[in-house]
């Protein structure tokens, strides 16, 4: 299963939306999900023009569940230093 699979799979019919990015009934993280499939064919568009998306998740709790990809923790990953841009600008030095 690719999570970025045009059409969505059966499994998704049956998700909550959880108001916190972890599974509503164990609160198992998202990185621990079963299956994954992110709705990228129906963005909805923010008032500074940034895109989110649905993003479905399969628990092994066997909870179905689907969260608002801005909602999404920031990533422990990620440089917290670095500056976020939301668009390129093709004047500025990079």
């Amino acid at each position: 299963m690719d999570a970025f699979e045009p059409t969505p799979p059966p499994w998704t019919k049956s998700a909550v939306h959880a108001h916190v990015f972890s599974c509503p009934k164990c609160h198992q993280a998202s990185t621990e999900a079963e299956r994954v499939w992110i709705n990228r064919r129906s963005p909805v568009f923010l008032e500074d023009y940034r895109k989110k998306w649905q993003e479905f998740y399969q628990c092994s709790c066997e909870t179905v569940w689907w969260a608002w990809s801005n909602d999404r923790p920031p990533s422990e990953l990620a440089d917290g230093d670095r500056v976020r841009r939301d668009f390129l600008n093709p004047f500025d030095d990079l």
